[in-house]
């Protein structure tokens, strides 16, 4: 029953540090990265669509993302909901392609993007936590182990929970300094 408490715990953090790092790839670094428009949705026929699945991205340059629709269409409602996302980018239509211009981050600009990971990477430290909560919770109303099986379970998912906010804390050190690098 242990091991699986603590596979199971295992398996929740991961995930938690996984949606971290996806979250963490939308963050603007300065220089242009397709996974910043992985959270644009775009009404496609009525329904919200993954902008990635309706379009081609692509990166010119270094610094300007190249948004090429399968069904030209659907042209002016992917320059809507890049506009919508909040990008902080004004995409330009050409009539076949968008294009996203990702302009240099400003030393103000830098900083608040690094609060912006800083806030993340805490959001995740909170979901690791309430993982650990949840695991001692279940080690202690567990009846079928004896009090040393009990300590031993309650220590191994403490260093569990260490080792994942140590995981985050070097992945958010990494992007911040990611964008802070000029």
């Amino acid at each position: 029953m242990t091991y699986a408490i603590i596979d199971s715990s295992s398996a929740k953090m991961e995930k938690a540090v996984a949606h971290l790092q996806s979250e963490l790839n939308t963050v603007r670094t300065g220089m242009a990265n397709a996974k910043m428009l992985d959270k644009v949705m775009v009404n496609y026929y009525g329904s919200p669509t993954p902008l990635n699945q309706i379009a081609g991205i692509s990166v010119q340059e270094g610094r300007i993302l190249v948004i090429k629709p399968y069904d030209p269409s659907s042209l002016k409602e992917i320059e809507k909901a890049c506009n919508a996302a909040d990008l902080g980018i004004n995409p330009q239509n050409d009539g076949s392609v968008v294009r996203l211009a990702v302009p240099q981050l400003t030393g103000e600009t830098r900083k608040e993007m690094t609060k912006k990971v800083s806030k993340l990477a805490e959001e995740a430290k909170v979901q690791i936590r309430n993982i650990r909560r949840e695991a001692m919770t279940a080690v202690k109303k567990d009846e079928t182990m004896d009090e040393d099986v009990q300590k031993d379970a309650e220590k191994e998912v403490q260093k569990l929970t260490d080792s994942f906010i140590k995981k985050i804390d070097k992945i958010a050190d990494a992007k911040s300094q990611e964008v802070l690098k000029v």
